[in-house]
Order: structure tokens, then C-alpha cells, then sequence
């Protein structure tokens, strides 16, 4: 999931890229979420090791970052489930070790042997997941109108939504609303989906990333975040148990992330470690509960190690359903994308 992610500028990617790490230790290009000292600690300690995290926004500042830097200069690499075929392609991530990193206690949904395999070689490994669907303000609005897409954004609610801003799982969530399957929508669905997100937007006080979205539910400024999700709500619900998120009948639209090793990797060994720390019950519930976003561990024995609260938060028991009723991100292909572009940035003029 690109939570708010933006391309960065080239000044500042030459100037990631020319960063030295010192060896030995291990260099990796994460989301935030990796950068809890809760989640690496544990596996600086087991290992003796110094890890180096550079977070980084978007697969094409990721892709750019890799391009400009020397062989060697990074281990491992967290990507949007979706996007591993561009990293495949751009030949930054290597084949993981057969057998290295076992799948079998994880959600048979989020296993993703198609997204994480090319051509028989897998190359990453699904590390966490989440939903973009309705976050909302429990005091405000009646929970069971968050039950329906047809009521989310009703008139009912007319100036108290924000929309998340980034058009796939957006438009993914128009998409299942009219009853189109997020992976199959072509150019003559874009219509219907015009007509969705239209209605969307002129019930909407605001289009935000994610921090600006968090800020006005948690402010009282809107009641609804479209396209929100756990990510966006757990990490308040301490002291805000009232900001909530949940599935519609009709689905949401579901994001992955995974993690591989670089191609050229100094320390490839201590990499495939650092995979199966991630990947293991341990590692899984540091980081599906980090401090910059929660989201579902992949694998299913973190529930032995996540605490009743913190299950609660994912709404853990609910997963069988979830995972059921919803579906990927859109993944169009190139020509079809610049015209669901050229759509959202239609809708954000409205």
C-alpha cells in the first residue's frame, strides 16, 4: 500500500544514494513501519548487527534510489505487493533461496504466489496487509451506515468525508461499489466509476493524504475517511476508541506489502535472516502493531503472540470474512492507468 507516498526529488535521491554504510551491517529500503526500534532491536541483539533503515516513498523513488546506487550499498527491500514485477523487471531483487521462507502459517489469501513469483522464481515474500476501506468517527455517525457503500457517502453525510488521496484504492472502492471486480476493470468502466467518484467528491469536505485525513477525523473536522482503513485509525484508538474502521457489505479493496533481498546484495545471508525474523510470529506482531502504522500480520501465528487488545484493534476474529470480501488493488496496465489518472485528477477539480 503507497500510504501517502510521493515521488521524491532527484537532489534528494542522489543524495540518499550516495550514502556509505559501513560493512558488515545491514542496509535496507523500508516502509515507516520498519522503522520502530520495537520491531529491529530484537534482531539487532540475536544477530550482533548494526541495521541501517533509509525509508523511502513510492516503488518509483525505490526503483530511482536502486538505479543511482552502487552494487552492494543495499540488502533488502520493502515493496507494494503489486509492484514486486517492477522490481523483478528492473532487475533489483534477487531469487530468494528455495525453501528459505516458509508461507505455511500464513492467510492462504495473502500468500500471493502471483505477485511475489515470476516465472516459477519467487523473489518476495507477502510481509503485511490491510484494508483501504471506511474509517469513521463511531459517535458521530451511525455505524450501521458504514455498513454500505450506498450510505457511506449518502447526503446524509454531505461535507463530513474526506477521501483518501491516492486514486486506486479509491477508485478500486467505486469500482466495488457498482459491482465491478477491482481486476477486472477495463476503459468501459470508467464511466460508472466517473459517476461514483463524482458523487463522492461533491459530498466531501476534503481529498488528503493520509496525515491530513488522520488529523481531521481525529479533530472532529470530518466524521468519514474513504479509503481508510486500520492503518489510519489504530494507532489512535488508545485515546480515541471511538475512531473506528470496518468493511462494507459489498467488499473493500485490500493492499500487501512484501520484502525480498536486492540483487547484489553485500550481505545477502543476513538479509534471508532479517526476512525470516520479519516473517516469523515474533517480528510479524512488532510490525504489524508499529508505532508509525498497524496493519494484519501475513502470518497467522502472530495471533500467539499479539495481546486480546491488539487483536481487537485488527479485528482479528473478522479476518476470514474480510479476507473473503475483499479484493487487490487495481493493477491496470499502462495505457488504462494514465486514464484512470487522468480521471482522478478530473474528480480532484470538481
Amino acid at each position: 500500500m503507497q500510504i501517502g507516498r510521493k515521488i521524491l526529488g532527484a537532489s534528494a535521491l542522489a543524495l540518499m544514494a550516495g550514502t556509505a554504510w559501513a560493512e558488515g551491517e545491514l542496509n535496507a529500503l523500508v516502509w515507516c513501519d520498519h522503522t520502530d526500534p520495537e520491531l529491529i532491536a530484537p534482531f539487532e541483539a540475536t544477530h550482533n548487527v548494526k541495521v541501517n533503515l533509509r525509508e523511502y516513498e513510492g516503488t518509483g523513488a525505490a526503483l530511482a534510489l536502486l538505479e543511482q546506487s552502487r552494487p552492494g550499498d543495499w540488502d533488502v527491500l520493502v515493496v507494494d505487493g503489486i509492484d514486486v514485477f517492477r522490481a523483478v523487471e528492473a532487475g533489483v531483487l534477487a531469487p530468494l533461496p528455495e525453501g528459505a521462507v516458509s508461507t505455511a502459517d500464513y492467510f492462504p489469501e495473502v500468500v500471493m504466489a502471483e505477485n511475489n513469483t515470476v516465472d516459477g522464481v519467487t523473489y518476495a515474500v507477502t510481509e503485511k496487509f490491510g484494508y483501504n476501506t471506511i474509517s469513521y468517527n463511531s459517535a458521530k455517525v451511525d455505524p450501521a451506515d458504514m455498513e454500505s457503500l450506498s450510505t457511506v457517502w449518502s447526503e446524509k453525510y454531505d461535507g463530513r468525508i474526506s477521501i483518501y488521496d491516492y486514486y486506486l484504492p479509491v477508485m478500486g472502492l467505486a469500482a466495488i461499489a457498482e459491482g465491478i471486480a477491482t481486476d477486472a476493470i477495463g476503459a468501459g468502466d470508467l464511466a460508472k466509476i466517473d459517476g461514483v467518484l463524482s458523487t463522492m467528491r461533491s459530498r466531501a469536505a476534503s481529498v488528503a493524504g493520509v496525515v491530513a485525513a488522520q488529523t481531521a477525523l481525529a479533530t472532529g473536522e470530518v466524521d468519514i475517511v474513504v479509503g481508510g482503513g486500520e492503518w489510519l485509525t489504530a494507532v489512535l484508538a488508545s485515546e480515541q476508541p471511538e475512531l473506528t474502521w470496518t468493511i462494507p457489505k459489498e467488499g473493500a479493496v485490500r493492499w500487501a506489502q512484501s520484502i525480498g533481498v536486492v540483487e547484489g546484495a553485500s550481505n545477502p545471508d543476513l538479509a534471508v535472516e532479517f526476512i525470516k525474523y520479519i516473517t516469523s510470529p515474533e517480528g510479524q506482531a512488532r510490525l504489524a502493531t508499529s508505532s508509525c502504522f498497524w496493519g494484519m500480520p501475513a502470518n497467522a501465528k502472530a495471533g500467539d503472540v499479539l495481546t486480546d487488545a491488539q487483536k481487537d484493534i485488527l479485528r482479528w476474529d473478522q479476518q476470514p470474512d474480510y479476507l473473503a470480501l475483499t479484493q487487490l488493488y487495481p493493477a491496470p496496465d499502462a495505457d488504462l492507468d494514465i486514464e484512470m489518472q487522468d480521471l482522478w485528477l478530473e474528480t480532484l477539480q470538481q
